[in-house]
């Protein structure tokens, strides 16, 4: 589908002979759309370097993909849906008209329960922190182990792959933020050189495993029980991952709020009841992952910035890559006494 096809749907279009009349939020891979009661998930016809939804039966593929894998943590996706074209008019579900696309059906959760929303305006809780960490640490000692060895080339083609937004960075984030992203690269190649024993060693042990692979703010909503969503589905090598990497996007984002005291004390709990630090290396290799993470954030906001329909958009954009350039800048401070 398109942009306008999407705005079609969005405000005319019809649910279960209901209109759907929702709200658009957009990423650089999904429309969603919030109705009253529902959610509705449509991918984009995008292929990129880690994912392909360039063709309908993908999108279902995908789609359907998605509500398993999700169904690991939570009950709030609930079916994969036709999205149908007849007569002018737009339909979700049913049988007539002209197959388009198709949607993930989730239920409607309280935005404000969103736990980006939250950091925004009251703040999360130490009560709340707690709770997901036991959430995550429940959901993580039960996910299957993955064997396959660490792969140094691949491991420095993650991390480099920043140094395609080089030529943009120099242009519209100037001389100090090109610095740091070439530093930043020397760090990460000499880095995982000096410590890639220790990554193998870790995954003997059993700690690369099947897990969430997007785990921020955005993805989890703060009831008495968190709600975990949104887990990629798209590129399995991205979800099956050292539990550090998984929880250091948590904690470095929780750190971009200024909430460096919630990080903490969310990895406290999480290594109380899933001691997954065995030694102090364990713990630079949790900084750098907190690096990456910045690192994958800042790349994600330059590509978004490239795409921005609006001076608006593109000045948020480029202040979003200013903030976790910032912080690849601070962990890689914090790790330069690593040996």
């Amino acid at each position: 589908m398109k942009q306008a096809e999407i705005l079609e749907l969005a405000t005319h279009g019809t649910y279960q002979g209901e209109p759907v009349k929702g709200k658009i939020e957009e990423t650089h891979i999904s429309w969603v759309i919030l109705s009253r009661k529902h959610v509705f998930k449509i991918k984009k016809p995008l292929k990129l370097s880690f994912l392909d939804f360039s063709t309908l039966t993908k999108r279902k593929h995908f789609c359907e993909r998605e509500i398993k894998l999700n169904e690991q943590y939570t009950d709030i996706y609930l079916s994969t849906l036709p999205i149908r074209f007849q007569k002018n008019s737009w339909y979700i579900g049913g049988e007539k008209g002209k197959l388009v696309d198709y949607a993930v059906l989730m239920k409607r959760m309280a935005s404000t329960k969103r736990m980006d929303k939250v950091l925004l305006g009251s703040g999360a809780t130490e009560n709340n922190i707690r709770a997901l960490a036991k959430v995550i640490a429940s959901f993580h000692q039960k996910a299957r182990k993955i064997r396959s060895p660490f792969s140094l080339p691949v491991a420095i083609g993650l991390f480099n792959d920043i140094v395609k937004a080089k030529p943009f960075v120099v242009q519209k984030l100037g001389q100090e933020h090109t610095n740091t992203l070439t530093k930043s690269i020397e760090w990460s190649n000499d880095f995982l050189e000096a410590h890639k024993k220790r990554m193998q060693r870790r995954i003997a042990h059993g700690f690369k495993r099947d897990v969430h692979g997007d785990l921020h703010s955005g993805n989890i909503f703060l009831y008495k029980k968190p709600v975990l969503f949104d887990c990629i589905e798209f590129n399995d090598a991205f979800r099956q991952i050292d539990l550090l990497y998984e929880i250091a996007f948590l904690c470095m984002d929780l750190e971009s709020f200024g909430e460096k005291r919630l990080a903490d004390s969310f990895l406290a709990e999480y290594n109380r009841l899933f001691p997954c630090i065995e030694v102090k290396e364990d713990e630079h290799i949790f900084n750098y992952f907190k690096c990456l993470r910045a690192n994958v954030r800042a790349k994600v906001n330059l590509m978004s910035a490239t795409q921005a329909d609006d001076d608006q958009e593109l000045a948020h954009h480029l202040a979003e890559a200013e903030k976790y350039f910032k912080l690849m800048n601070h962990y890689m401070a914090a790790g330069s006494s690593c040996p």
